[in-house]
């Protein structure tokens, strides 16, 4: 198993594999039901030009993202107090849980500014972050322009 992760590394690294798993699955679970949620919501609507709704719509979404974001930040935060999970190098690391949800928003939105960075196996979970990020901030927009598009959908009669 040394060409996969060195022995004395595994207990280390099983649980930030899996917590990174787990993190990413409740994630998309919260961003799923939310974005159903409001697809219920807003789906009766007759279509018309409703500011209200949508901005209603987009600060659900960045609300959602925030919470996504905070999970991933805990995540961090409790994997950096493990011995063997690995830490983040930078000015601060993950010395605070601001600082951890700090990393966790620049990662989800692949900002990635480079002041803070993963150093061992706690890298995973940025890696699963950053494309659970772009996967679910591309789904959201998809879903402000679909809505947009059918509440301002100019009528015609």
């Amino acid at each position: 198993m040394d060409w996969l992760v060195p022995s004395e590394q595994l207990g280390g690294h099983l649980l930030v594999a899996v917590t990174a798993f787990l993190v990413t699955a409740l994630v998309v679970v919260i961003h799923y039901e939310g974005v159903h949620w409001l697809a219920r919501r807003y789906a009766g609507r007759a279509p018309r030009r409703d500011r209200g709704a949508m901005l209603r719509i987009i600060f659900a979404l960045l609300g959602l993202h925030i919470v996504e974001i905070w999970c991933y930040g805990l995540a961090y935060w409790g994997l950096a107090r493990v011995p063997g999970a690995g830490f983040v190098h930078g000015g601060h690391g993950t010395d605070t849980l601001f600082d951890a949800v700090y990393l966790s928003a620049i990662t989800f939105s692949t900002v990635g500014f480079g002041d803070l960075a993963p150093v061992g196996a706690i890298r995973l979970v940025s890696g699963l972050e950053s494309l659970t990020g772009l996967l679910l901030i591309t789904g959201s927009a998809s879903f402000t322009y679909l809505e947009m598009s059918r509440l301002w959908r100019e009528r015609v009669d």
